[in-house]
């Protein structure tokens, strides 16, 4: 894997596009680089919601998610540097992991709504 952010549009969206600042509501499964699932808002049976481009992400999530669209759905290859780096997260992520995720962009909220 390479130290770049991998972004790979498996279906392109054609509603609001996610900008910084947003609040927005996913549905996505993360993966290792063995095929290991380390989390699924699918197996919580709900979205997961968060507020992307200020940090409050992983920086893979927010360097991938920005730009795109409602109904949209993408997968990230994100390296460990814009990941958790050398930390270790929960039982999986071990440190300097690479994180695979997909990600289903369900809704996006600004300001202006």
């Amino acid at each position: 894997m390479s130290d770049e952010l991998g972004i790979e549009d498996l279906q392109v969206g054609d509603g609001k596009a996610a900008v910084k600042g947003a609040l927005i509501t996913t549905h996505y499964r993360g993966w290792l680089q063995d095929g290991t699932e380390f989390d699924s808002s699918h197996s919580r049976g709900k979205p997961f919601q968060c507020v992307i481009g200020t940090g409050r992400v992983i920086k893979g999530w927010d360097q991938g998610i920005i730009g795109m669209q409602v109904g949209g759905k993408r997968r990230l290859f994100v390296p460990a540097h814009l990941a958790y780096g050398e930390r270790k997260m929960g039982a999986h992520i071990t440190p300097n992991s690479d994180l695979n995720f997909d990600i289903e962009l369900l809704e996006v909220l600004t300001r202006d709504d």
